[in-house]
């Protein structure tokens, strides 16, 4: 795997992972914000928003997204219950997540990341999240929608967009449709501007 363009994943980091279960490096927005600006600029241009509210050092850092700081419910509750991932919850799989793993196609294996931090522990998962996320051609790390690399444009971009192109097609298809983002960011601005 080619991990030279961001030589900072290629070992377990706990900021890199998500407590609900995503796995950071394999998101539009950390790539973006670490390899490829031009992925930042163009979802910013059309959210009409600063390309800096996309920036992302990963979820546990203090620079994430502007959707898992306004959005994200599971970190908060993940730092109130004392548990690193929510996984390991007594109330797994709450509400929360189960709504979050149905709205986008990058979620579609929250279940599955969960269950092998519980057998294998979090670094064995981390490592095969590499590999799941990477080019099978060139090796770079693409993000969960990526469907063709993004470097040397293999097809698919990677294990999991080979596993889940059906519902990546839809939920991008949706994208070019849909203003929620846009009306999410909005409200925002409205609620917490002076």
């Amino acid at each position: 795997m080619n991990t030279s363009a961001n030589s900072n994943i290629s070992q377990p980091d706990k900021k890199l992972s998500a407590v609900c279960g995503l796995f950071c490096p394999a998101c539009f927005a950390y790539i973006g914000t670490h390899e490829d600006r031009s992925l930042l600029e163009e979802r910013a241009k059309k959210l009409d928003i600063p390309v800096e509210e996309l920036e992302c050092d990963g979820c546990r850092s203090d620079r994430r997204t502007f959707f898992c700081r306004i959005m994200c419910k599971m970190v908060p509750c993940a730092k109130e219950k004392g548990v690193e991932f929510c996984g390991s919850c007594p109330d797994y799989p709450c509400e929360e997540i189960r709504n979050f793993q149905k709205a986008m196609p990058n979620r579609i294996e929250l279940w599955q990341s969960h269950q092998r931090i519980k057998e294998a522990g979090f670094e064995t998962w981390y490592e095969e999240k590499l590999k799941h996320y990477a080019c099978p051609g060139c090796g770079v790390m693409n993000s969960a929608t990526d469907l063709l690399c993004r470097k040397c444009g293999n097809d698919p971009g990677s294990k999991y967009a080979e596993l889940h192109k059906e519902e990546i097609m839809v939920h991008l298809e949706r994208l070019r449709n849909d203003n929620t983002l846009a009306e999410i960011l909005k409200k925002h601005k409205k609620d917490h501007s002076g």
